[in-house]
């Protein structure tokens, strides 16, 4: 049976209660979703450890737990593969395998992935999603550095951050051109844009009768994606697995390969704070320095579209653009050094019919208002996340826009706030979808409060 998604928020906090009531809110989700080494996302759709969740969840965690904060990224970091890639889901032993699709049986990574170096002693995904993890690293070193440095947190984690930058460099750039593909919808963690429904065509979807999806036991199908939409999902991850989880080489035609802006934004912010980790771990930080500024060169030359305004993702088998607004082309707002035309003209996109941010509605929507496939409720196809509002604010605010940052910000916390830390939320009126108390929600409103310097007690 299919359970409705929230009605009632499960920690909704009103405006008027105040920032401490929703800092205490906040921590109550995080509290409560803690498994003692790491933090589900939910404990019902999402009972596994997620990748890029975990770099946000430490984000936020380092205003509770410097100590907590470290804990989470060291066990995401614990189960990369020996080719540097660190996996999307790193499974939980003590989790019934119905309980999440694709589950650990599906994988196989321990021995599907041994000759990519996959642990033993853990069962993951093969797949990955976007490089926040250096970026997070830093911002937890930099809330307590003398813990930090006490406990030989970025020692330790620098070498596995570095081999991981290198896997994406060395092993995903497919076009050629100095960018970081993806092979799956999952990995840009934006699983069913509508910017993936051109290169999905090619994909030849498994039966829907093969597997079950345990996704619709937490919510409704309405706001999920399509059961056509998931055969595809299974057909690419099957045959990822099937070829040893190669990347490259005899036999690895990849149906679907996309340069994705944000994929490669987040890894460009990444490569910049790796720098900083060098420079703190007695490492050379110029090979980063480097590394970042050409990947910025090749984001803005592959994937820039000036006439629109926004940046566009490459569909590596047909070499062309993907021509729909994603969010995710606004997202190099993230990275520092952008050339200010491409930044005042991101800028004027964002606000603009596309996304609306601060007129049509308060939070960028992560898809296009006008576009064909716009859809308020279902997952990825309209609704605004706070994971991706979060770096839009940092990125407004990194590029002196103050006021429309503030702005932002302020309409995350509100919206977190009443919609009890949702995974994500209807653009135009706030309302929850999803499932609730979300932990990325909880974690980046704390951070968000430590910003605004207001009731932090």
């Amino acid at each position: 049976m299919t359970t409705p998604l929230l009605t009632r928020p499960h920690s909704s906090v009103p405006a008027a209660q105040g920032h401490a009531a929703l800092r205490r809110a906040a921590r109550r989700v995080l509290l409560h979703n803690w498994t003692g080494s790491s933090t589900v996302p939910s404990h019902g759709l999402y009972p596994h450890q997620w990748s890029w969740d975990s770099a946000f969840i430490a984000i936020g965690l380092r205003h509770l737990s410097v100590r907590r904060a470290q804990r989470e990224l060291e066990t995401l970091t614990a189960a990369q593969w020996g080719d540097g890639r660190v996996p999307h889901i790193v499974f939980n032993r003590s989790v019934p395998l119905g309980a999440y699709f694709p589950s650990p049986d599906f994988w196989q990574s321990s021995t599907a992935g041994a000759a990519a170096g996959a642990p033993r002693e853990v069962e993951t995904s093969g797949i990955v999603q976007p490089p926040v993890h250096a970026l997070a690293a830093w911002l937890v070193h930099d809330a307590d550095p003398a813990s930090s440095r006490r406990r030989g947190f970025l020692p330790r984690l620098y070498p596995r951050l570095a081999a991981w930058h290198r896997y994406l460099t060395d092993r995903r750039d497919l076009g050629g051109g100095g960018l970081a593909a993806v092979l799956h919808p999952w990995e840009p963690g934006m699983d069913n844009s509508p910017c993936w429904d051109g290169p999905l065509q090619r994909v030849e979807p498994v039966a829907p009768s093969t597997f079950r999806r345990a996704d619709l036991d937490h919510g409704a199908a309405s706001d999920r994606p399509t059961d056509l939409d998931y055969g595809r999902y299974v057909r690419l991850a099957a045959d990822y697995r099937d070829r040893a989880y190669r990347d490259g080489g005899p036999g690895t035609a990849h149906t679907f390969a996309v340069e994705d802006p944000g994929m490669n934004a987040l890894f460009i912010a990444s490569e910049h704070a790796l720098a900083r980790i060098a420079a703190e771990v007695g490492a050379d930080p110029e090979p980063h320095r480097g590394h970042a500024a050409a990947l910025t060169g090749a984001l803005v030359a592959r994937l820039w579209d000036g006439e629109a305004g926004v940046f566009r993702c490459r569909d590596l088998r047909t070499d062309a653009h993907i021509p729909e607004h994603g969010v995710s082309g606004l997202m190099p707002l993230i990275v520092p050094g952008l050339p200010d035309d491409v930044v005042r003209d991101l800028v004027r996109t964002a606000a603009g019919p596309h996304f609306g941010l601060g007129d049509t509605v308060r939070l960028a929507p992560s898809y296009d208002l006008t576009g064909h496939a716009f859809d308020s409720g279902r997952y990825w196809r309209g609704p605004a996340w706070f994971n991706i509002n979060w770096l839009l604010e940092r990125g407004l605010r990194q590029h002196g826009h103050t006021g429309r940052a503030d702005a932002l910000r302020d309409a995350a916390l509100d919206a977190a706030g009443r919609s009890g830390f949702a995974e994500y939320v209807d653009p135009y009126d706030g309302e929850a979808r999803g499932t609730g108390d979300f932990s990325w929600t909880a974690a980046l409103t704390l951070d968000m409060l430590a910003a605004t310097g207001k009731d932090a007690a």
